[in-house]
């Protein structure tokens, strides 16, 4: 059985750490992924992933991100389910991350992709012609695009 997925989209709300009573580290977040295809005439729809965090992920995540930014997650879908307070019984599902990366650089998701309302395809918050890797700046690569390729 094959259970993998991975996801990018930004933040809805600040990452909040806590703590189970074993001491184990835990962190929820949600974030808002557009969909890929758009018909015709309409507008493009977002989905919002519940995501959920365990261990230095999630003191890694609480540590260094923030409402609005870009994030690629990866991990597997994991469903539950429970009885609500009216007595209906109720099914959730959420990404349990094994990874979370930065997409874009430092401060750049609210000032450029947030507030001017660019989405991730045109390109907001990476700069036109960069790539950025989420590790320290010494990890940082500059790659530039050639828009004449045929492919």
């Amino acid at each position: 059985m094959l259970n993998i997925a991975a996801f990018v989209g930004r933040l809805t709300s600040d990452p909040e750490l806590r703590h189970t009573s074993g001491g184990l580290a835990m962190c929820r977040f949600s974030l808002a992924v557009s969909r890929s295809y758009v018909r015709p005439g309409e507008e493009r729809q977002t989905d919002f992933i519940d995501v959920v965090t365990w261990r230095s992920t999630a003191e890694f995540v609480c540590n260094y991100f923030r409402k609005g930014q870009l994030a690629a997650v990866e991990g597997s879908i994991q469903t539950r389910t429970y009885q609500g307070n009216d007595g209906v019984k109720r099914k959730i599902f959420e990404l349990v991350a094994n990874n979370v990366h930065f997409v874009e650089s430092k401060g750049s998701g609210i000032r450029q992709g947030v507030e001017s309302g660019e989405s991730l395809e045109s390109g907001a918050g990476a700069g036109a012609g960069a790539v950025y890797s989420s590790g320290g700046k010494e990890d940082f690569n500059s790659v530039e695009l050639d828009d004449d390729l045929p492919f």
